[in-house]
């Protein structure tokens, strides 16, 4: 047999090639979401939407004693509020089913004050029911709101308002306006209320008196794959403000702290400064959620007609939330005919479009890529080309010793951009701490942008125009080998 070059490389490149395609995946580092929280996680922005008795009182809490007459809105119209939701790019609502006052949208078992006592349509409405419809029609994902305050009913403060009206009320929701993708808790609870006429103040220890444990079980049992939101939640935390933003460092994990010794902690509470930030070494997986109300209030009311969030700000708050890896709960608020008035719909579809426009096209795509450090140089399953595909959970790995790798992407020519946009693969958990951004200017590497705590989402908005043809990654601060799943730039829309 006469031996050839080829015939003595063959068996050293088939070796190498076993090596690469044998490269274990990278392990999963600290606490990781669940299928709920990863769903969550994709939503990025929904609206949490404020209509009952409330509306037609002008307040914003409820007392409890409101005559159930009230309630009768002439237009409503659920494929109106959902569709202007939809136009500003939000991907789902959620229903404040039942507020402080114990008014039910829809015709619960548990209590007469609810919708089939009110006039609209007779008795027969249903309000959660129109909201599931155009949610289906419009494919916009559900989730409900149930407030565990009841100033109306006579039994709050009592063991059996718990275990026969708050939890059998979340059992109907979520057994006939499934599926959920969120449900959502507050901590407001307890003090004075009508409660079946006694006109008092009820005091209750929020930490014990719902038994947390057994109420989330429900859930979880009925809504498996919905995540828990709240300032008692174990899934999805509060960012600690209602102003709508997270932190600039903003991690995904979070360690919850228990109520007083001796009292039920389940997974914990957040305290509020903590909660815009959240913590590297928490424990949980617990991102956050940024609450604001499109308007002043969460309620309808006449005089905030021109006080409508602009475009502007809400795309201003949505790089200061989805773009630190939280998201966006958006407070929309139908007026007395059951719409959202037309400055509402206008500013939702105002944002809506300037969103769509800045992120229809990334500049990056057909860049040229070059990494320091491809995982047992691997390029098929684990290369910089998975970068730019439209997988949120395909991904550039590193080695598990390479933590500060470099990745260079050559344009071919000039691109004018102002967003920069990265992702983690977060099936693997947030593994980076902080990157930097160079641009090619001038004959040498100049720094753009810095940021931290990568994670599902990371949105850095430039104050100016960069022009450049060449850009270059460097991951400065990393806890393990990276997964990253997305590097994007775009250039922002103007005022559509």
């Amino acid at each position: 047999m006469i031996l050839t070059m080829k015939n003595l490389l063959l068996p050293v490149l088939l070796l190498a090639g076993s090596l690469a395609v044998s490269q274990p995946a990278p392990k999963p580092y600290g606490p990781l979401p669940t299928k709920g929280q990863l769903n969550w996680q994709e939503t990025g922005m929904y609206c949490i939407i404020h209509f009952g008795p409330d509306t037609y009182t002008n307040k914003e809490w409820g007392y409890g004693d409101e005559d159930p007459a009230i309630f009768n809105p002439t237009q409503f119209d659920a494929m109106q509020i959902v569709g202007a939701a939809k136009a500003g790019g939000f991907k789902g609502i959620v229903v404040v089913a039942k507020h402080h006052d114990g008014f039910c949208l829809w015709p619960t078992k548990t209590t007469e004050h609810n919708i089939s006592k009110s006039p609209y349509k007779n008795g027969k409405g249903d309000i959660l029911q129109e909201y599931r419809d155009a949610c289906n029609k419009l494919g916009m994902k559900m989730g409900v709101y149930c407030s565990p305050w009841d100033r109306n009913s006579a039994l709050y403060g009592k063991p059996e308002y718990v275990t026969e009206v708050y939890r059998k009320q979340l059992e109907e929701l979520y057994a006939h306006y499934g599926p959920v993708f969120i449900s959502w808790f507050d901590g407001a609870n307890g003090g004075d209320g009508y409660y079946g006429g006694a006109k008092e103040v009820r005091k209750i220890d929020r930490s014990t008196y719902y038994g947390w444990k057994d109420t989330w079980a429900i859930p979880r049992r009925m809504q498996p794959n919905a995540v828990l939101f709240g300032d008692v939640g174990p899934d999805v935390r509060w960012v600690g403000n209602e102003n709508g933003h997270a932190g600039e460092t903003s991690w995904a994990t979070y360690t919850p702290h228990a109520p007083d010794e001796g009292k039920e902690a389940g997974n914990g509470y957040t305290k509020d400064y903590e909660g815009t930030e959240g913590q590297r070494d928490g424990k949980f997986w617990m991102p956050a959620e940024c609450d604001v109300s499109l308007r002043p209030g969460w309620f309808y009311h006449k005089d905030q007609d021109d006080k409508v969030k602009s475009p502007d700000t809400l795309l201003s708050l949505y790089y200061q939330s989805v773009g630190r890896g939280a998201a966006l709960d958006l407070g929309l608020s139908p007026d007395r005919r059951g719409l959202l008035y037309e400055n509402d719909v206008k500013s939702l579809k105002e944002f809506g479009a300037i969103l769509k426009k800045t992120f229809a096209v990334n500049l990056a795509k057909g860049a040229a890529l070059k990494a320091s450090n491809t995982r047992g140089g691997n390029k098929a399953k684990y290369g910089a080309a998975n970068l730019l595909d439209e997988n949120r959970y395909s991904y550039w790995a590193t080695d598990d010793s390479v933590k500060t790798p470099e990745l260079t992407l050559n344009l071919h020519s000039e691109k004018v951009f102002n967003v920069i946009r990265l992702r983690e693969n977060i099936k693997l958990g947030q593994r980076i701490d902080a990157v930097a951004v160079d641009a090619w200017q001038d004959g040498k590497w100049v720094q753009i942008a810095a940021a931290t705590s990568i994670g599902g989402n990371r949105l850095i908005r430039l104050p100016q125009d960069v022009t450049a043809s060449k850009v270059r990654l460097r991951i400065t601060k990393a806890a393990t080998g990276i997964a990253l799943s997305d590097f994007g730039l775009y250039k922002e829309a103007g005022k559509i």
